[in-house]
């Protein structure tokens, strides 16, 4: 059967799942002061970047509407499973499953699967990945939709950030937190419990926080060879490669992808920010 995988603007697709037509996205709006960014193809990272760091205030993100998302299930796919981002960050996740029941009282039933990712970029990407593997080993919509939400409960994701500006401005961290773990170049190694961010660990400097994070990621990943990590980086490929050859030396995972954030996990991330999804 054919099938379509629809993300939010959250999704951080590589160059090369961009072009599969079995894969799009419906973009968030991302505003910073006065100006209004869609987060869409026309997305301009650095020029973002920018503007983040000359605002002091928290940007702020508005979900797609239903009627969008209805959209897109309008499609010819049998089909259709949709990734968001965790309910506990974004709206999203509301918004897509009323957008599947407007599309239902207007055309009747369709396999669509609404997912919860409890996570972001990386960890959508991770489910997308799954998904096309288990269609490809030639499981029915069903089977695909049970193996997904039980990957998704056993997933992971780490991160480690460059800057503390985003927590601070999005009111995770004080300003005198902030001060003090800058002053010491601490960068705390980031989680997700059931889409909800916790701190893990933290280490002074970039690469002690990558190792640290890589052993945790390791330690956690119980059997490594059986698990693919997806690498999402904020303006940082080398960095990315980086985690990437930290991982390789401590485990051989079966596969490592890396792809670039978009607009809302720029937003989150921030300049440098590092994701870390397995399943």
């Amino acid at each position: 059967m054919s099938y379509k995988i629809i993300g939010d603007s959250c999704l951080d697709l590589t160059e090369e799942l961009k072009k599969d037509p079995r894969f799009m996205t419906v973009p968030l709006t991302l505003q910073i002061d006065d100006t209004m960014v869609i987060d869409d193809e026309t997305f301009d990272q650095k020029h973002f970047i920018e503007l983040l760091k000359a605002s002091p205030n928290c940007p702020k993100t508005a979900c797609p509407s239903p009627e969008a998302f209805k959209e897109a299930y309008e499609c010819e796919e049998e089909d259709v499973f949709v990734i968001t981002l965790s309910s506990h960050l974004s709206g999203t996740y509301n918004s897509a499953v009323l957008g599947r029941n407007l599309y239902e009282e207007e055309h009747g039933p369709k396999n669509i699967l609404v997912i919860d990712s409890e996570s972001a970029s990386s960890g959508e990407l991770n489910i997308a990945l799954a998904i096309r593997e288990l269609y490809d080993a030639g499981l029915g919509f069903e089977e695909v939709s049970e193996k997904i939400l039980k990957m998704r409960d056993d997933g992971r994701v780490y991160f480690v950030i460059d800057s503390l500006e985003p927590l601070r401005k999005n009111g995770r961290l004080t300003g005198l937190q902030a001060f003090f773990a800058t002053a010491l170049n601490i960068k705390p190694v980031m989680g997700a419990d059931h889409g909800v961010i916790v701190k893990l660990d933290q280490a002074r400097g970039l690469n002690k926080a990558y190792a640290r994070m890589c052993d945790i990621i390791v330690k956690e990943a119980g059997k490594p060879e059986e698990k693919r990590a997806v690498i999402a980086h904020c303006n940082c490929p080398d960095r990315a490669e980086q985690v990437k050859a930290e991982l390789e030396k401590r485990a051989a995972f079966r596969d490592i992808v890396i792809t670039e954030t978009a607009g809302v996990a720029t937003v989150y991330a921030g300049d440098g920010g590092i994701i870390v999804a397995v399943i």
